[in-house]
């Protein structure tokens, strides 16, 4: 028999048979859907992390006294409070000694204050960054309306302030904030520029914080926090090209080294993080959750492919006589074999095309009432449909043979 003509064989009795076939395809479609639609959700909250952690850029990294990816454990957090805090005196030793980098930006930051213009009050949630002109560069957050901070008002230490879009909006709203005074925690300072708006999927604060030349911050608040703690500063480091960013971090690692006396043998007490650092530790954490989704979906397409041999030897006990017939009419046993396995085949893959597009509306959903990314993994639906195929061919192989070895004098006489 001619391959096309088993095609079409496989596909009329599975059309002849409909509600058994949407039974056997509901399993196939519940292991698949769940497997696509984790896979799915992991994918836009990574490809939007990504983006929203690409802040840095592909030549930046940080220099910063705490984790970036927080404490795993009370001792780690114990460590991490032992360190002395970086300085600004670090951030000057770097930019004297570190010949493979450009720009060094110093950031010192706080929380939970209130801006005011004629009336009108912010929420107590905007952040102040004590910070350097290489804060917008270093950090991918360009002034969009004004001008930034400059040396001058660093060394002068001016009340000058670069606010958030998003209070810029507040504020402002019928009117160029440029020039304008602005109340920052019942300071007045006067705004110079707007940030251009950058958006959070994550509800993060890119729109909501003002910034101002470090020597002011450290002129108003000083260098102890609320918490009785000193302050630590965070430095932006910008290699010259992308090529030379590990060069670079292996350079300011010696500098720093000398310049807060760690001694050789001694472990570093500051952290280095990138936008790359970042995006390899959520994969990490996302490790974990892939592995369980891939595991559950495998158990379902497991259950599911007993089901479709059950249904598949029900459907060859039905069919009996028809395969007497054929056979005895010359139907060879491989034709036999390969009508019955193809139909095992296309029902699981017909369940899994169907799991696929469920899997991806199902995590894709987030998107739709959010600000992240949709994504469509077309390499987990390549996974999703091979996997199908397997199911097909392992669960249907029993069925397959057994309808096969049938004899056609046994199988004309059956009732």
């Amino acid at each position: 028999m001619r391959p096309l003509d088993t095609l079409f064989m496989s596909c009329g009795a599975i059309l002849s048979n409909k509600l058994r076939s949407m039974l056997t395809l509901v399993g196939i479609v519940a292991g698949v859907a769940s497997i696509i639609a984790v896979m799915t959700a992991i994918s836009v909250i990574q490809s939007t992390l990504e983006r929203e952690m690409s802040v840095l850029g592909a030549q930046t990294f940080q220099v910063q006294k705490w984790p970036a990816g927080g404490f795993h454990s009370d001792a780690e957090h114990r460590k991490a409070m032992k360190r002395p805090p970086l300085t600004l005196a670090n951030a000057q030793a770097i930019r004297e000694h570190v010949g493979t980098v450009d720009l060094v930006g110093s950031e010192i930051w706080d929380f939970g204050f209130a801006a005011n213009y004629k009336g009108v009050t912010t929420n107590p949630n905007i952040s102040i960054c004590g910070g350097t002109p290489e804060y917008p560069p270093n950090n991918t957050h360009y002034v969009g309306l004004g001008r930034n901070i400059s040396e001058m008002d660093v060394k002068a230490g001016r009340n000058v302030v670069v606010i958030g879009y998003a209070i810029a909006q507040k504020l402002y709203p019928f009117t160029d904030p440029i020039g304008k005074d602005i109340r920052v925690d019942g300071r007045k300072y006067q705004v110079i520029g707007v940030f251009d708006e950058k958006k959070s999927a994550f509800g993060g604060n890119f729109d909501n914080y003002v910034l101002m030349p470090v020597s002011t911050f450290v002129g108003t608040y000083g260098m102890i926090g609320r918490d009785g703690f000193t302050r630590s500063v965070n430095i932006t480091v910008r290699a010259k090209t992308p090529a030379l960013i590990q060069d670079a971090i292996e350079e300011t690692r010696q500098v720093l080294r000398r310049d807060r006396g760690v001694k050789p043998g001694q472990e570093d007490n500051f952290e280095f993080f990138n936008s790359q650092s970042l995006i390899t530790q959520f994969n990490k954490m996302s490790m974990g959750v892939k592995l369980a989704a891939f595991v559950i979906g495998l158990i379902a397409l497991v259950v599911a492919g007993i089901g479709i041999m059950n249904i598949m030897l029900v459907a060859v006990t039905e069919r009996t006589r028809e395969i007497g017939i054929r056979k005895a009419l010359g139907a060879k046993r491989v034709s036999i074999l390969g009508q019955f396995l193809l139909e095992a085949v296309i029902l699981c893959n017909i369940g899994g095309v169907i799991g696929v597009v469920v899997g991806f509306l199902l995590g894709n959903l987030v998107a739709v009432f959010t600000h992240f990314d949709v994504s469509v993994p077309m390499e987990w639906a390549a996974i999703g449909i091979l996997f199908c195929s397997a199911v097909g061919i392992a669960f249907g192989l029993l069925p397959a043979v057994r309808a096969s070895q049938l004899r056609p004098i046994d199988a004309l006489r059956y009732e």
